[in-house]
């Protein structure tokens, strides 16, 4: 997301959380292991997102509390808030609980989840999908889309699902919509798909074409489903990361 900084003009705050139970405050000298663990973790952050030459503006802090909490408080200040995807899954979601999933939910920013195998690189190729539909808030989730692909240099699949799907919709109206963000991104391509496929299918199907979903935060329930469990592969679900997004209002 060191991409998306430069393109928003903001800074990258990294921060590390301690989980302290009961308290959100703690005093540096209560946890020194930690401490320390906190400190040689941003520094390798900070190392590796120099090691891509962008000229980034890094923050780091050092958080004490339950994590779930100390990062929806950070949303109330950022523009995007990006975490992990390892551990989402049916048991992880439904007994432990996944920060990921509760951010998703309930953050006051859009929130990316990073999606990658335990031993493979990040995916930075493919699709940027996004289900274009007349429900209200499209217009912005598409919007998300259509920078990230500017930003990324990829391609978007916009999706015509359920109702849209070309056998029930006004084809014409779904068109018209597409010509619209066409207009607005000359320099974006554009690959249209009609299906009566759910989502999730929907890139199931597609494994490894799909870098990147963009949903709206009222399907926010749905990033489990999306990105499923990391191993077992208990379930079929796709490879891709997804942005939730969300207006500070909201």
């Amino acid at each position: 997301m060191a991409n998306d900084t430069i393109h928003q003009d903001v800074p990258l705050r990294l921060v590390h959380v301690i989980p302290v139970a009961g308290q959100s405050i703690a005093s540096p000298s209560a946890y020194p292991a930690e401490e320390d663990f906190a400190e040689c973790s941003l520094r390798a952050a900070c190392l590796v997102v120099e090691t891509t030459g962008l000229p980034v503006k890094i923050d780091t802090a050092v958080r004490h509390g339950d994590v779930d909490s100390v990062l929806i408080a950070e949303s109330n200040g950022a523009t995007m808030i990006c975490v992990g995807s390892l551990g989402i899954g049916r048991m992880a979601r439904g007994v432990l609980g996944s920060t990921a999933a509760t951010l998703a939910e309930q953050a006051a920013c859009p929130v990316a989840i990073i999606r990658r195998t335990e031993d493979g690189p990040l995916s930075e190729a493919g699709f940027i999908a996004v289900v274009v539909d007349d429900q209200p808030g499209n217009d912005q989730v598409v919007q998300w889309a259509m920078e990230e692909a500017r930003v990324r240099r990829a391609p978007v699949l916009a999706l015509g699902i359920g109702q849209w799907a070309h056998f029930e919709i006004d084809n014409e109206k779904f068109h018209r919509r597409i010509d619209h963000w066409l207009r607005r991104y000359p320099d974006v391509e554009v690959e249209v798909v009609s299906t009566r496929l759910s989502l999730a299918r929907c890139l199931e199907t597609r494994t490894g074409t799909v870098q990147l979903v963009v949903i709206d935060h009222e399907d926010a329930n749905r990033v489990v489903q999306l990105l499923g469990p990391h191993s077992p592969p208990i379930l079929p679900h796709a490879d891709c990361s997804v942005l939730v997004v969300r207006d500070r209002h909201q």
